[in-house]
């Protein structure tokens, strides 16, 4: 121990290491600050739902109170539906930072009302916003760069490294004890406050192991690479330059051209496609006979087919038929969009096998519940509710029930399932 002091002294007088350390620990604060207060500015706007919720149908049912219409109650009622953020999702934002995690839907086509907002492609091995997998997957391999770089080559530039060598806990333990130590150090600076931050939020014991087991197999593969470099005996300068082309080259443009590859190689129509496809299906369901319309939507639906006939005058319940109609008419389009979707990120958490940077971030995402997967289950969540919805003002459209204010505390209510 008191040679790991001895080295620790001399390590916190060089200037660059102690100025790369605390570099580090404040991007790290900063980018685990930033996280929670958008996590905490995500959860308060959820908090608010209830109460604009309240606002919002308290106005629609004076307005359905005077007709007991249930249509009406169907087509002005907005519903809210929301995906809380899971206790780590400060770390990684993931996707929680370009698709919503607010949602308010009608009875009405929800294939149209899911897209509006667009799920993008996970993006895993590009940049995002600054967040603490930002630092610890792009920034943190520059701090091992500058830290290890010059470890063995500045001794022998210095003509020192002979003298060292031939010490009696010199060589070969010398540079183990180095090496461990400025590892020791990065992993402190970058685990520490997360460890902190963890707490705070209340992320699970276990899920704070793995991110710090994370970060320091991370540490240890920039280290690897450095040590590799380091036994070419090249200049430090050297050293430094091939080390910061190493970094451009795994983090930034092979993950770069992965993603366009991967693109290519699954092309994915968007999903304002869809929302364009069954706007079309339903704008062209006003110019197609109404008994033709309800044939196809009984029998799909032959549950309702008993409802009386309709009659010359508007009916809402054929308004939600074709609704529903065009929904179903963009099914195979949907699956489509999903599976290539399931098909790129498969594919890009199959690369991180392969590169570091793609697979610490996809790992951080996931842990945190703030990758593809959870986005599609947000929407899975969403489409159950929306069935609950329909069955629901269904079964007031076709038995021509009244539709009363103390009818919509009984609608179904949106359960948000916490993640594990």
């Amino acid at each position: 121990m008191s040679l790991f002091r001895h080295e620790l002294r001399l390590l916190l007088r060089q200037r660059l290491t102690v100025v790369a350390l605390a570099l580090l620990a404040v991007l790290t604060v900063a980018a685990l600050a930033t996280g929670m207060a958008e996590v905490a500015r995500q959860r308060a706007a959820i908090a608010a739902i209830p109460a604009a919720q309240a606002e919002d149908i308290g106005a629609v049912r004076d307005y359905v109170d005077r007709t007991k219409d249930a249509g009406s109650a169907a087509y002005y009622s907005f519903h809210p539906t929301w995906d809380a953020p899971a206790p780590l999702a400060f770390a990684a934002l993931g996707m929680r930072d370009v698709s919503p995690y607010i949602l308010r839907v009608r009875a009405l086509g929800l294939e149209a009302q899911i897209y509006d907002g667009d799920t993008f492609n996970s993006e895993l091995a590009l940049p995002g916003r600054f967040d603490f997998a930002f630092v610890l997957v792009f920034l943190t391999p520059l701090f091992v760069i500058a830290l290890f770089h010059d470890l063995v080559s500045g001794e022998r530039e210095a003509g020192r490294q002979r003298m060292l060598d031939a010490l009696p806990n010199g060589g070969r333990g010398l540079w183990r004890r180095r090496s461990m130590l400025r590892l020791l150090l990065l992993w402190v600076v970058l685990s520490a406050p997360f460890a902190v931050a963890a707490a705070i939020a209340g992320v699970a014991f276990a899920t704070i192991v793995i991110v710090l087991a994370l970060i320091a197999a991370y540490l240890l593969f920039w280290v690897a690479l450095a040590a590799l470099v380091g036994r070419l005996r090249w200049s430090s300068v050297a050293n430094a330059a091939t080390l910061a082309a190493a970094w451009l080259v795994l983090v930034l443009i092979v993950p770069t051209l992965a993603n366009v590859a991967i693109n290519a190689a699954t092309p994915v129509n968007q999903g304002a496609e869809i929302t364009m496809a069954q706007r079309e299906a339903v704008n062209g369901a006003w110019d197609v006979p109404r008994e033709a319309t309800m044939r196809r939507f009984y029998a799909n639906h032959p549950e309702w087919a008993d409802s009386a006939p309709l009659g010359p005058e508007f009916h809402y319940k054929w308004y939600l038929a074709f609704h529903q109609n065009g929904d179903e008419s963009v099914a195979g389009a949907v699956r489509a969009y999903r599976g290539g979707l399931e098909r790129r990120d498969a594919t890009a958490r199959a690369l991180g096998w392969v590169l570091p940077s793609v697979g610490v971030q996809a790992l951080l995402t996931r842990l945190a519940h703030t990758d593809l997967t959870a986005q599609l289950a947000y929407q899975d969540r969403i489409r159950a509710f929306h069935q609950r919805l329909r069955t629901f003002y269904y079964g007031y459209l076709f038995r021509d029930r009244p539709f009363a204010k103390a009818d919509f505390d009984r609608a179904p209510q949106f359960q948000d399932t916490p993640h594990g």
